[in-house]
């Protein structure tokens, strides 16, 4: 058989990169993604472009930050069980190129980013999430066009999808394109979400691995609050999840194995956005404190790629972010993109990791990430969060501080360089975003997103001169706290 270049891109919801057993964690069990990650090269500082689901998973697809591609919340518009907005429409991703090229691409799982019902955006086979989260039975999912809700466990319903998609065309002189977009670990988290043997795993642990830091001030209501013995039942069923998620992959890994496929398909493992369970006193993301936050066990993510006899074993230190992922993987497959002309795009290649060439260093490597009217700047030493219109501002010294304890924004001693940074973050995002659709002027506060953005949508102002009628809040706490 011909040698040829299939992708498998695994995109779990919710997982911070602390979670895996190849990052550390001494409680997870995570056998397969720690076999990708031991035997592959391991990203250890991945950020996604915003913490919380629909804005990070666009801003993988197409290279734009959350500004330029107009998803700036989570989706939440389903009305009589449908969407009402294409968010992609018009805008390309690195699957449609994937699909112009003759790749035989397939969507499998969570797509939150509108019209889940129909294939777009160059997928052709399409196992979608009617919403973005939900129950692990009975989950409302679109199957050939239709409104089903699967009985099976929704993890292992995900991966059979793939399965019968990789066994109809893994032999096919095409390649294949195969996005498996799991929901898991997401919440909810009890125990009849999730399957016993894969809970009694976990009876005994106490997971150290999650600290017991007091409540974040800002922390939000909706989420947990409670006592050791619910904190217990809480983190068994996230790692449960987890453990349920790694194990289906482990069918993909045997199934590529078996049929020696494994030095043609070059697997990417990563999650949509971080997730704080206890860190700094919160149980959520980005949108789990009111201000929405930015710290890192909220942005950063687990990256690893994996491609038997090709990618050299390397953990991998540079910063990177997922608007990187298209121009990798079109560099890489040495594929023509057909990017806008009127958009400058965040992202750059790091295709010379893959090939295990020497990086050449600059002096000031930056990732900036964004929430609505939160701004992140962050290289390897500092980061500064810039919240509009007046606050409050963060700056971290993350070499003596990286656990993100000790907010430094009114010491003296860092003034040039908080004024630096501030200045670096105005400039960066002025030349990036498109002022139609510009996050840190809508009303964004980790409510969800109704209808497409600001002028886009036809709303109009408030006070603040934001779009806010495209964007629903949950409750009234987000709303008074985002201008303390």
């Amino acid at each position: 058989m011909m040698k040829k270049n299939n992708i498998i891109f695994i995109l779990a919801d919710d997982l911070g990169y602390w979670a895996l057993g190849a990052y550390g964690n001494k409680d997870a069990i995570t056998p397969n993604i720690d076999k990708l990650a031991n035997e592959g090269k391991r990203f250890d500082n991945f950020f996604c472009a915003s913490p919380v689901c629909s804005p990070a998973r666009a801003s993988i697809f197409t290279g734009r930050i959350p500004s330029q591609h107009g998803i700036l919340d989570w989706l939440d518009e389903w009305e009589n069980g449908t969407t009402t907005e294409e968010y992609l429409k018009g805008q390309s991703t690195f699957v449609d190129i994937l699909a112009k090229n003759n790749y035989i691409c397939c969507m499998s799982g969570k797509w939150h980013m509108g019209h889940g019902e129909n294939p777009q955006n160059g997928f052709k086979y399409w196992y979608s999430h009617q919403k973005g989260g939900g129950p692990y039975y009975n989950a409302p999912m679109y199957k050939d066009g239709n409104l089903i809700f699967e009985k099976k466990y929704i993890t292992d319903s995900i991966t059979d999808y793939g399965l019968d998609f990789l066994e109809e065309n893994y032999s096919k002189k095409d390649p294949f394109f195969l996005s498996l977009n799991y929901t898991a670990p997401h919440s909810p988290w009890d125990c009849k979400n999730h399957p016993q043997e894969i809970m009694d795993l976990y009876k005994e642990c106490t997971f150290s691995s999650c600290p017991r830091d007091e409540y974040h001030p800002w922390k939000i209501m909706e989420t947990f609050e409670g006592n050791e013995e619910e904190r217990i039942e809480v983190l068994k069923g996230y790692f449960s999840a987890l453990t349920s998620m790694d194990f289906n992959i482990g069918r993909i890994l045997n199934f590529l194995e078996e049929k020696n496929l494994l030095e043609d398909t070059m697997i990417i493992f990563t999650s949509d956005n971080g997730m704080n369970m206890g860190h700094h006193g919160i149980f959520g993301k980005g949108n789990g404190t009111s201000p929405l936050n930015m710290y890192d066990t909220s942005v950063k993510i687990p990256f690893i790629m994996y491609k038997k006899g090709e990618f050299q074993v390397k953990t991998i230190e540079n910063l990177l972010s997922h608007y990187d992922i298209r121009q990798t993987i079109l560099e890489y497959l040495n594929l023509e993109d057909n990017l806008d002309e009127n958009i400058i795009y965040p992202g750059k290649s790091f295709k010379n990791i893959l090939e295990n060439k020497e990086i050449v260093k600059k002096e000031n490597i930056v990732i900036y990430d964004e929430y609505g009217p939160t701004r992140m700047i962050r290289n390897k030493e500092y980061k500064y969060i810039h919240r509009y219109p007046d606050g409050p501002y963060e700056f971290y010294n993350l070499l003596e501080d990286p656990q993100e304890k000790n907010n430094l924004i009114y010491n003296e001693n860092y003034t040039e360089i908080i004024d630096s940074m501030r200045c670096e973050l105005l400039t960066w995002f002025t030349k990036h975003i498109n002022p139609e659709i510009d996050g840190a002027t809508l009303g964004v506060y980790g409510g969800g997103q109704k209808k497409l953005a600001g002028k886009w949508g036809n709303y109009a102002h408030d006070t603040f001169g934001r779009y806010t009628s495209n964007f629903i809040f949950s409750g009234d706490n987000l709303l008074k706290n985002q201008y303390k």
